[in-house]
């Protein structure tokens, strides 16, 4: 494949490239992204809160996959690139400010969801701007097919903020008009992703776009773990405290190694295998569309770890009475999790399938648990889930142990000197 001819300040991704130090910085403003989206449902943990979670972190997905997407072309931290990126990087992060109003307006100060609104329309179009000047070769192009599709999806966003004001009078009827925009928005977004020519996008280096999901992967598990601190710091010392906060940690902990054990490793190495051709539609499925799931599941855990130990109202924190509403919350997003992985692995990454039956098994032992254990205690509900998920890692070890070296191996081979120490582990010479 001919090089692209790149412009002046912008240097071209190749083989083998790594995250620069750019996209690590760019990528920890989600982590403040996420707790404030953590916050919103937690703070309105009904029905229509939890939506306005869920279509906020796919807005917040959209616009650091168009990131990723520009990232595995062109090098972001160089030149032009690095100034660009550190100024959306500083655009996404009033973003993140402002997302507890993002649908809703708080007392005094300007009026937030136009803010919000502005920040993200600003955002897309900033990223736009720099993939129409890091590959002039495809400018009319790219703009012909992208840039009003990318910006009708912040237009809609920004008229969810004025006109069911101007159309309705009472509160539900603008509430539902505000979701309603925000589905349109999101639709659009993702139908895009679909439709778009796979010849308009290329991956020229795997291992690149693998870590760079990996990484955003553990943004949100970071998350996780800040959020069931921030929450426990807010009530006094206490064994259930304690052992609620275990198994928090824990269960983060399980999520993480489900994903990182050999599921991550595998689908870098079958994607750098894939046909220059076909990386395109193998990356949008398993990582752009296939990783949001992911990352709702892991944010829904951490939702429900928070409401467990009583946040906003340090005084609600029983952990012998049961949980409510906030079961479904942390059984259903472990099961999400699960789901996604196997269609991850389906999709890309089968090169370890013996642990796709178990994962699909564990789904099915919590979906059967809910309605059994509702009216336990909070603690004893999540002890439960925290020796679920650790069994299903000490299963997946046991089953799989054959086809994880054998993995690994290969890894070994293919990786660069520097990395084939990290990757064998302690005592490895």
């Amino acid at each position: 494949m001919r090089p692209e001819r790149m412009p002046r300040g912008v240097w071209g991704v190749r083989e083998g490239t790594r995250v620069s130090t750019t996209e690590l910085i760019f990528d920890l403003v989600f982590v403040f992204a996420f707790i404030q989206v953590t916050t919103l449902m937690a703070n309105n943990f009904t029905g229509r809160g939890v939506v306005r979670g869920v279509l906020l972190l796919a807005v917040l997905w959209s616009a650091w996959s168009v990131s990723a997407w520009l990232t595995t072309r062109v090098r972001a931290d160089f030149g032009v690139m690095r100034v660009g990126f550190l100024t959306v990087m500083a655009v996404l992060f009033l973003l993140a400010v402002t997302a507890p109003e993002a649908f809703t307006d708080l007392p005094g100060g300007l009026n937030g969801p136009p803010v919000f609104a502005v920040c993200y329309l600003i955002v897309r179009a900033l990223l736009l701007a720099l993939l129409w000047y890091s590959l002039p070769a495809a400018r009319s192009r790219q703009l012909a097919v992208l840039g009003g599709p990318a910006l009708a999806g912040p237009g809609l966003i920004l008229a969810a903020a004025f006109v069911p004001q101007l159309i309705f009078d009472r509160p539900e009827q603008i509430s539902l008009a505000q979701i309603g925009l925000w589905m349109l928005a999101v639709a659009i977004d993702y139908l895009v992703g679909i439709g778009l020519p796979l010849a308009q996008r290329r991956i020229f280096s795997a291992p690149h776009w693998a870590e760079r999901h990996s990484l955003i992967i553990i943004i949100s598990l970071g998350e996780s773990v800040i959020s069931v601190g921030l929450a426990g710091s807010r009530l006094p010392a206490s064994w259930p405290l304690l052992l609620s906060s275990l198994c928090g940690v824990a269960l983060t902990a399980a999520l993480a190694w489900i994903y990182f054990d050999v599921v991550a490793l595998a689908g870098e190495q079958s994607l750098q295998h894939c046909r220059p051709e076909q990386r395109p539609k193998v990356a949008r499925d398993a990582y752009t569309f296939l990783h949001l799931p992911m990352i709702i599941g892991i944010i829904f855990l951490s939702l429900g770890l928070k409401k467990e130990l009583g946040y906003g109202s340090p005084e609600s924190y029983r952990p012998e009475t049961a949980l409510g509403p906030i079961l479904y919350s942390l059984y259903g997003s472990v099961v999400l999790f699960l789901l996604a992985q196997v269609g991850f692995q389906l999709r890309v990454a089968r090169l370890v399938t013996t642990i796709i039956w178990p994962r699909l098994a564990t789904a099915a032992l919590l979906v059967g648990l809910t309605p059994i254990i509702r009216r336990m205690p909070a603690l004893g509900v999540l002890a439960i889930l925290t020796a679920v998920c650790i069994t299903l890692v000490i299963v997946e070890v046991l089953v799989a142990d054959g086809q994880r070296r054998r993995l690994r191996e290969a890894a070994l081979l293919e990786a660069p000197a520097a990395s084939r120490q990290e990757l064998a582990g302690p005592g490895a010479s």
